[in-house]
């Protein structure tokens, strides 16, 4: 990505970590004949609720956690967008939103960049097959068809079976997408994909296979069986920690984003809500909706299983890499905030696991800032075909071995044209296209309660971490 010029301290520590990294060698080949399989695992709109990140102590996940005792988990996972579409475009075809110019669900990839070679494209390229099924980009069919040897899309149930029940004193009026479905897991949309992956990890395969398996869940609407719901009782269920006057630091943009009240003009193919906090707090919904979300999650968790399962009872359990990652994360009123569409903490962060045969560390967590961006030029070196130019990421090989390793290079995430968030471990510094700004200092404030943006004592900070947003950004 294209950056402004980085202050001397930042370039001191940019140099830093270059030279870190060419003192790291390189994980060893895989021992099989052939590159090593790539089972691709994405789970909508997951934010950091599972177990082993700590995120809602309620959460029930323990087959996502199983998988992250088997490879690296990241604390600190980051989203290119917090949005569908450009986030997974970003994540497939390695270029940001600000060198694409994808910002919304309603831009098409091949229109802003018909030129791009996706990560699946590129693996065919040298010697891989590529199959997929659900969501992988977004939508739930092929996206990009030149990208897949084959595609797997069910159909989509319709029946009143697969629509909650309207609770009882809740109007039809009422935002509240959210309930229990007396149906059997096996009706379920995503289960079928899951049955269909399955079924490709128990054949045997001429190539090295990428098997891109995508859940819809938990996106809303947050309708899962009934035995999901009773592993989270009602009564029992924590909200998340909010602060009443959140917004009252915010600039004018920041909280048009929280209220959702904001126009087209204002950021590019988002749609208009409303004030969804106000809808929840009014009928009464806020212990139901993280119920709900919280069932979705272990819905997802339980299939999860099934696929780790399969590979593990499979002739490619000891040379396939596998990778979980949610496309963005979820507020569930921080913030006063529902649903994504911003660039605080709990809207851009979120879960991401990658096991590796070789060159990766097991049961271990790595702290280091990373975005999901970074996920095409680090499969591509784990697979061992040729690298790419051109990519905005950065391979992420080096903390599979070295988990603790200094990474300096912090995260960007945009939500729409010249809105923009930078992440360090320590700082997150928010500009939007009006000038607004606002600052916050993790050490101190992990809820991103305090904006520290407009205080004379952290000028500096904002100045360094300023130097990361982009000098271009394609309309």
């Amino acid at each position: 990505m294209t950056r402004r010029p980085a202050t001397p301290i930042i370039r001191v520590l940019f140099v830093a970590q270059i030279v870190a990294l060419w003192g790291f060698a390189t994980p060893p080949s895989p021992a099989q004949d052939r590159p090593p399989n790539i089972l691709f695992i994405a789970v909508d709109d997951l934010n950091d609720w599972v177990g082993h990140l700590g995120g809602h102590r309620q959460a029930r996940t323990p087959n996502i956690d199983r998988l992250a005792r088997r490879g690296v988990a990241f604390t600190r996972a980051y989203a290119p967008a917090p949005l569908c579409n450009p986030s997974r475009v970003s994540l497939l075809t390695g270029v940001l939103p600000s060198n694409s110019g994808v910002y919304g669900n309603g831009e098409q990839l091949r229109e802003k960049l018909p030129d791009a070679v996706t990560l699946m494209q590129h693996l065919r390229a040298h010697g891989y097959s590529a199959k997929g099924g659900g969501k992988i980009f977004h939508g739930v069919r092929a996206g990009d068809p030149d990208s897949w040897d084959d595609y797997y899309t069910p159909p989509r149930p319709r029946s009143a079976r697969h629509i909650g029940a309207r609770q009882e004193g809740v109007p039809d009026s009422a935002w509240a997408p959210w309930g229990p479905l007396d149906v059997d897991d096996s009706e379920m949309f995503d289960v079928q994909v899951v049955d269909w992956t399955i079924g490709e990890l128990r054949k045997s395969h001429d190539k090295p296979f990428f098997l891109a398996c995508g859940f819809t869940k938990p996106h809303l609407p947050w309708y899962v069986p009934r035995k999901y719901f009773d592993m989270h009782p009602l009564e029992s269920i924590e909200l998340p920690e909010t602060l009443e006057s959140d917004r009252d630091d915010l600039p004018a943009f920041g909280k048009k984003l929280a209220a959702e009240v904001y126009a087209v003009s204002d950021a590019r193919n988002f749609s208009t809500h409303g004030e969804d906090h106000a809808m929840v707090l009014k009928h009464d919904q806020w212990h139901r909706a993280v119920q709900s979300y919280l069932a979705t999650i272990s819905f997802a968790d339980a299939h999860v299983g099934r696929l780790l399962d399969a590979l593990d009872e499979s002739e490619h359990a000891e040379d396939t890499i596998v990778v979980l990652w949610g496309d963005h994360g979820w507020h569930l009123g921080q913030k006063q905030h529902w649903r994504k569409h911003a660039l605080w903490e709990v809207a851009t962060r979120t879960t991401l696991i990658i096991s590796s045969p070789q060159g990766t560390q097991r049961d271990v967590t790595s702290p280091r800032p990373v975005s999901l961006i970074d996920l095409y030029p680090t499969l591509v070196e784990l697979s061992g075909v040729p690298g790419r130019t051109g990519l905005d990421g950065q391979s992420l090989v080096p903390l599979l071995g070295n988990p603790q390793l200094e990474w300096s290079r912090p995260v960007l995430t945009t939500y729409g044209y010249r809105n923009h968030s930078v992440r360090t471990e320590r700082w997150r510094y928010i500009e939007y296209h009006d000038g607004g700004k606002e600052l916050y200092d993790h050490d101190a404030d992990p809820n991103e309660w305090t904006n520290l943006a407009s205080l004379p004592e952290y000028a500096s900070v904002v100045e360094e971490l300023a130097a990361f947003l982009p000098a271009t950004n394609v309309r």
